[in-house]
């Protein structure tokens, strides 16, 4: 029995016509927002967003053309760009839409797989039923799902071929790619095993041999100690991402310059041969200007982000041009591994390199020009001959930012392996950041994956209660649909890169995106749905394939089926200690946490454990003029003694607290000993499979690595730790923190057998 075929039948009312279009591209008629109220979308965001994304959506007529030409779209093309199959799926079908001339011939299906294999099949079409039909501009479709021959799980290429009789040949291609059910997770965790770990910022990490901020050199030292004092099985990390390092607006490592490449200040520069090796390098090293420096930039509480860069920079080229001079052309080892790694990564790493010249070569002869949209129109578009020609003239210059991340990739490969090798079983657990610098490399780079005329932002809740707003574009789904997710593929590839695991944020961003239009506030944003079962399974695979653990940071407005969906991906859930309570507001127990997840005390852009339970969080927001009057302060200051002492109240109930210890919070205005200890108990008790504990609340420190809502007015991204990294080796009182930490590790049985 064959389908009715589908018919376009034009509206005659524009609000249907809108509801329609907005259906058709995403855009989500309203949401449920954290208090349980409903946000319906209006007709005039609706209408913003379409033409965001190059709908029309003027007048009825646009409309009714833009969705016909959509639907023609679709089944005038035999195939899809891209289809992600599950692999448990299998057997698997291809829906092959074709006129319906030809839809009794015979077809060829060439399955070519990821190593080369190539597989055949013929396929009569006149023996497979019609799953669907469509009669569009005096034409009939119809659809039939083709078998798919059996094929491993990676990224494969479909052609197929058919052959009727009068008819001109039909040949269509998509990409096939076959994906697990669920992400890896190691054996021991799948056997209900539990594992810790200690979350740092890596730029904050002190040393006496440090250039002023954490490095390479600093992160494998500290693995040894995390093996030795902690027993932890991971150390997670700050995104590493390439940013512009200039002080105050571009150092956060959540909004990069890059997604897919990494930030020189944590380079070990007298790690690198070429240092080594170049005897000009180690004499200027040497030099008391120098020397006076980098003790300068050791010595102060805070990451001079500008100083620092500058400062390896100028002696990351002192190797660089020992590279090229001496080994560059010739048939050593570390030459051909530097042409391999230029060749593997290939035009991603070409058009990073030329952006990082060419901002340096239009600064110097500028410096009011900072970011690519100030730039002379030619060198806007990366395309264009006149920056072929500036990579041609400049050649050095690009193979020099080439070769910096060759030297990034080299030492943190080597990190990963000392931290597996010491104990630490997981190793690194990196960062994917969700923004992107609209003024950075990657906007310049792969303009067409970004949609102009929105912002990215998060609805109105109780962290903020106007919305936020954070001021970067949203991805083009079709453009990565088109690309058969190309790009999405190299980020997440990039970021577990020499890793155990990964954290996701904001992981919501699979599902939807909360789209603030031009000109608008948040509070008149919606979402805008993602193709989350493709990036899902793509996600997934290659978790599998680089045998990482996958963290979704799933935080904030969470629909109740996105937990769900990701929970059945394997996914890890993120819970944080300040936000799991119940509808009355109190602490959640421990038992009631799920086991799919990684529990942490807190988060870059939340009070530490001290600093909660002192207020300093508040202090700082008045401080920074981001809390808007003296009721609202002292509203803060209520909420925070409520919050007290229902922590308070949780702990005793677990008697994780002594006898006799204070049942009031008014009667602690610090955090004590016992409570620190109790927290960290609460922490380590629940059933998560993983627990990160931030080095800011193992040291007990009081001050937060981010205040949201400011640049200039609070030294985000900057502080350092409070202890050296020679005194967490030497210190009795961090001996003490870390033998109470270790200690809860055993007893919850988190440390390994």
């Amino acid at each position: 029995m064959n389908p009715s075929p589908l018919t376009f039948t034009p509206f005659d009312d524009y609000s249907k016509a809108l509801d329609a279009a907005a259906e058709q591209w995403g855009v989500e008629p309203g949401y449920w927002d954290i208090w349980g109220r409903y946000h319906e979308t209006s007709p005039e965001v609706k209408r913003a967003i379409l033409e965001s994304l190059g709908v029309a959506a003027g007048s009825l007529e646009d409309l009714n053309r833009a969705l016909e030409a959509e639907l023609w779209r679709s089944w005038s093309r035999p195939l899809p760009p891209v289809l992600v199959a599950a692999e448990e799926e299998a057997p698997h079908r291809l829906p092959l839409r074709l006129p319906a001339a030809c839809a009794c011939a015979p077809a060829t299906l060439r399955l070519e797989l990821e190593d080369g294999e190539i597989r055949e099949s013929s396929i009569p079409l006149d023996g497979i039923e019609t799953s669907a039909a469509a009669r569009l501009r005096g034409r009939e479709f119809l659809e039939k799902p083709v078998p798919v021959p059996e094929a491993p799980l990676g990224y494969h290429r479909i052609r197929v071929s058919v052959a009727a009789p009068g008819q001109p040949l039909l040949e269509a291609f998509t990409r096939w790619i076959v994906a697990p059910s669920r992400a890896w997770l190691p054996e021991e965790l799948r056997r209900g095993g539990k594992r810790a770990g200690l979350y740092i910022s890596l730029y904050g990490l002190r040393s006496e041999r440090n250039w002023g901020c954490g490095d390479f050199t600093d992160l494998e030292r500290l693995a040894r100690w995390v093996a030795g004092a902690i027993g932890g099985a991971f150390i997670a990390l700050n995104p590493l991402h390439a940013i512009f390092n200039r002080q105050p607006f571009n150092t956060s490592p959540y909004l990069p310059n890059s997604v897919y490449y990494r930030n020189l200040i944590y380079l070990d520069v007298e790690r690198i041969e070429d240092f080594q090796r170049s005897a000009w390098a180690r004499r200027l090293r040497r030099r008391p200007a120098v020397e006076a420096e980098i003790r300068a930039l050791n010595e102060t509480p805070l990451v001079e982000y500008e100083r620092v860069h500058r400062l390896k920079t100028a002696f990351l080229q002192l190797a660089f041009r020992r590279f090229l001079r001496e080994e560059y052309r010739s048939d050593s080892e570390r030459a051909a591994r530097f042409r391999r790694y230029v060749e593997q990564e290939g035009e991603l790493l070409d058009r990073f390199a030329v952006h990082a010249a060419l901002s340096e070569w239009l600064h110097r002869r500028d410096p009011n020009v900072w970011v690519w949209p100030q730039w002379p129109e030619p060198y806007r578009d990366p395309g264009s001959d006149a920056v072929r020609e500036f990579a041609r003239r400049h050649w050095r210059r690009v193979l020099f930012h080439k070769y910096v991340q060759w030297q990034i990739d080299e030492q943190l490969a080597a990190v990963q392996q000392a931290a597996r090798s010491c104990g630490v079983s997981i190793g690194l657990l990196h960062d994917l950041a969700l923004a992107t610098d609209r003024c950075g490399a990657d906007l310049w780079a792969h303009r067409g994956l970004f949609v102009e005329g929105c912002r990215v932002g998060a609805p109105p809740d109780d962290f903020s209660p106007q919305g936020q707003d954070w001021a970067f574009p949203p991805p083009a789904s079709r453009r990565h649909f088109e690309d058969a997710y190309e790009r999405f593929r190299e980020s997440i590839r990039k970021s577990c890169r020499h890793g155990g695991a990964l954290r996701i944020d904001h992981a919501m961003r699979f599902f939807r995106l909360f789209w603030i239009p031009a000109g608008r506030s948040p509070a008149e944003g919606t979402y805008v749905r993602e193709r989350h079962q493709d990036l899902l399974r793509i996600l997934a695979l290659e978790s599998v394939r680089n045998r990482v653990i996958v963290v979704g940071e799933d935080l904030g407005t969470v629909a109740p089926y996105i937990r769900e969906e990701l929970a059945r991906y394997g996914i890890l859930g993120y819970r944080l200690f300040y936000f799991e309570r119940d509808e009355r507001g109190a602490w959640k127990p421990p038992a009631a946490y799920p086991a799919q997840a990684l529990v942490a005390s807190t988060t870059h852009d939340l009070p530490t454990l001290a600093g909660f339970w002192q207020g300093r969080d508040i202090e700082a927001r008045r401080a920074a003029g981001v809390l808007p009057g003296e009721d609202a302060y002292r509203r803060a200051l209520e909420a925070r003694r409520r919050d007290k002492q229902q922590i308070l109240d949780a702990l005793h109930s677990l008697a994780l607290l002594p006898e006799g210890f204070p049942r009031t919070a008014e009667a602690l205005p610090e955090l004590t000993g016992e409570l620190h200890n109790a927290v960290i108990g609460f922490l380590a008790s629940t059933p998560c499979m993983l627990f990160a504990l931030n080095q800011e609340d193992l040291t007990k420190e009081t001050e937060q690595q981010n205040l949201p809502g400011t640049t200039a007015e609070y030294p985000n991204w900057r502080r350092k730790m409070r202890y050296t990294l020679e005194e967490l080796e030497t210190s009795p009182e961090v001996a003490d923190f870390a033998r109470m930490f270790r200690n809860w590790l055993a007893r919850t049985h988190r440390l390994p057998e």
